[in-house]
């Protein structure tokens, strides 16, 4: 275990090839985690297009090399033909986990009947926990509102850092042992 836990995020749109963009999805994802996690983190930050080989090739970096033990990943998840977020998530993970995207879609048709539309997904690379969430910065919060109490105890049974979070904004879910 390292004291640091890297997280890799990573900001999926055709508009970051196109020159000037300015990425609110990948700054409100950092903001989120700088708002839950108390321990100390480090961000490993990537801004790239829509691109399923650049994507799988991102995702692979993210966890083999640079060693994060979560990559959350912003944008691609919806039907557009470029969106291929899922798709790429899907190629480099080992297992997938399910329950991930169907309690952020859930959580999502709270307020838009087009939550739907979304194929947000998760999967486990090794000892890394990969999440697609989607591209608005709203979005973003609901959903991982929803699913961040899981995700330190995934983390720690993959013999990842352990992650402390302020329980005054998000409660972690860590079963007693047995």
């Amino acid at each position: 275990m390292t004291s640091k836990a890297r997280i890799g995020i990573v900001t999926v749109s055709d508009r970051a090839s196109a020159g000037v963009y300015e990425d609110i999805s990948g700054k409100a994802i950092i903001e989120t985690l700088n708002d839950y996690l108390t321990s100390d983190w480090a961000p490993e930050y990537l801004v790239i297009p829509d691109e399923q080989p650049l994507i799988e090739q991102s995702l692979k970096t993210l966890a083999d090399e640079k060693g994060c033990c979560l990559i959350v990943t912003t944008g691609g998840t919806g039907p557009a033909k470029r969106d291929v977020t899922p798709e790429a998530t899907e190629a480099v993970c080992d297992r997938m986990m399910p329950g991930f995207g169907e309690l952020m879609r859930n959580e999502s048709l709270k307020y838009v009947p087009t939550a739907i539309l979304s194929r947000q997904t998760a999967g486990l690379r090794g000892s890394c926990l990969i999440i697609n969430l989607p591209g608005k910065p709203k979005a973003i919060r609901q959903c991982l509102d929803a699913v961040f109490p899981a995700v330190p105890y995934c983390i720690d049974l993959m013999e990842g850092p352990f992650l402390e979070c302020n329980e005054d904004i998000i409660k972690p879910f860590r079963p007693r042992s047995a």
